[in-house]
Order: C-alpha cells, then sequence, then structure tokens
C-alpha cells in the first residue's frame, strides 16, 4: 500500500568516523577516512556527553565542517555523528536503461567523444542510409580544342579522342551514368559519323557502346552533329574506372571529333559520369 505521512528520503545511514574534542568548535567529518559533505545539518544526528544536539543551534554545517556553537574542551566526548539520508548510489545502469529523457541538456560535450573521433565520426556513410536513384558524385570533363582530329579510320577500329573521365566508386552496388553531349562531323562523302564508348578497368579495355550514327555526309562537304549519348553501366566493384571516346566511320573515310562548321573553337564536348545509388 502507499506510504501514509511524508514520504522518507531514500538513501543510506551511516556513523561517520569518530571525532575527538578538543578546545575548539569545528570538526572535519569523515567517512572511512575521506572527508564527508552533508546535504544539510538536519541530514546529522550528533550525540554529544550523552545529549542529542540540535541541528542548526547547536551546530552548523558548512561544506564536511561541522561547527559547535560554542567550543570544546578534551574532556567533552563526541559520541556518535549519524549521517541520515545520504543520496541514493545508483552505480552502474542495466545495458539499454538509459534513453534520451536522462540525459541532461548539453550533457554530452566533445570532450565526451573526443575518442570516438576515427570510429564514430568519420568515414564512409553506409549507402543504406540513401534513397535509390541518389547521386553520390559526379565527375565531368570538357573537351574543346584539344580534342580536335581528323581520324581517318573505319568503324571497326575507331580512333581514341583523347576525351575521358575517371571515377572511383563509393559503392560496389552503384550504377554509374554517362552523359555526352558533342559535336562532330564527317568529312567524307557518303560516310556517316561514328561514336564508341569505351570503359577500362584495372587496365582491361571494353567496348560499353558502339556506333552511334551522327550523321551522313552525302554532298560532300562537312556534316557537323550534335551528339547525345546516355549509359548506364553495372559497377560491381569500387576500382577506379575510365570511360573515354572513341571516333571512327562506317568505311574508310576522314571524321573529326569536337568540331563544328569547320571551326575547332566554336565547339566544346562534355562527358559526366555521375555514380547514383541503386
Amino acid at each position: 500500500m502507499p506510504f501514509i505521512g511524508t514520504q522518507p528520503e531514500v538513501g543510506g545511514y551511516s556513523v561517520l568516523d569518530a571525532l575527538t574534542a578538543s578546545a575548539t568548535a569545528s570538526y572535519t567529518l569523515q567517512k572511512d577516512s575521506t572527508n564527508f559533505t552533508p546535504s544539510s545539518a538536519n541530514q546529522l544526528l550528533v550525540s554529544l556527553n550523552g545529549v542529542i544536539q540540535k541541528p542548526g543551534s547547536s551546530f552548523t554545517i558548512s561544506g564536511s565542517t561541522l561547527t559547535f556553537s560554542s567550543a570544546l574542551s578534551s574532556s567533552d566526548s563526541i559520541d556518535f555523528i549519524l549521517a541520515m539520508g545520504e543520496p541514493l548510489l545508483v552505480g552502474t545502469p542495466s545495458d539499454g536503461t538509459v534513453n534520451a529523457d536522462k540525459l541532461a541538456t548539453n550533457a554530452v560535450t566533445d570532450a565526451k567523444i573526443v575518442g570516438m573521433t576515427a570510429t564514430k565520426l568519420t568515414g564512409t556513410v553506409s549507402n543504406a542510409r540513401f534513397p535509390a536513384g541518389t547521386i553520390v558524385q559526379v565527375v565531368t570533363s570538357v573537351a574543346s580544342d584539344q580534342s580536335v582530329g581528323g581520324f581517318s579510320t573505319t568503324n571497326s577500329t575507331p580512333q581514341d579522342t583523347g576525351h575521358s573521365v575517371t571515377i572511383t566508386p563509393q559503392y560496389s552496388d552503384s550504377d554509374i551514368l554517362i552523359q555526352l553531349h558533342t559535336v562532330g562531323g564527317q568529312l567524307t562523302v557518303g560516310r556517316s559519323y561514328k561514336l564508341h564508348m569505351y570503359k577500362s578497368v584495372g587496365g582491361a579495355t571494353a567496348t560499353l557502346a558502339t556506333a552511334f550514327n551522327l550523321g551522313d555526309d552525302s554532298d560532300g562537304t562537312f556534316m557537323s552533329q550534335i551528339g547525345q549519348i546516355f549509359l548506364d553501366d553495372t559497377v560491381g566493384n569500387t576500382s577506379a574506372r575510365v570511360y573515354s571516346m572513341r571516333c571512327g566511320t562506317d568505311g574508310s573515310g576522314t571524321s573529326k571529333y569536337n568540331y563544328q562548321n569547320g571551326q575547332p573553337g566554336d565547339s566544346h564536348s562534355v562527358l559526366m559520369a555521375m555514380e547514383i545509388k541503386r
């Protein structure tokens, strides 16, 4: 049943270390040879010469110092001092019992987590925390006059344009979206301008996509074409990979990459690789 009357303080009751009276009024309270600080004088039961003393008038408390209302002498006897209602010692909480409500505001300081920096506060965030379709990183390469060239080659052996982009995936289960926006053309009558996307991982080069037909020069004049390529490549590992553009024709002839209207300075090609959470 519930307690009737004033709820008693919860805590320990301890007999403090014995004190020897002398020609002074002040004495240091100790428990097991360690200074003891009560919450107030009312917490102590003090017996002097067989008489219980009244807290606040017969003695006062300041920190761990007990001061009687008048100086004692060596003939006096401090019989005992009993500390009542000491704050309850909680000890070590059980696992999972301390929640956010038990923590005081601003209780977790930088000093408390300084040792966690290397293992808890840095490193790669798991992509499980990202929603599908999240762009993890973007790497872009812009080609200007440096990529202009006449490539006399066939579609079966396309020529490297020198335009590439390198990306190192953060996660092995990502996709890489490759986008190319370029201008090129064919210089040979009756031939079509072809673009090829190559991928190289660990030194092994493979064709990712082939034979993007951007135009047919049938009248013998230079034919400029705007080319766009969108490819989705499954990663499978976190090794660095190079995506590069190659250029060729559907037969013998000459084509140009990143070239418009006979003026190489008028055009730019953009090759972009984006890592996307699958």
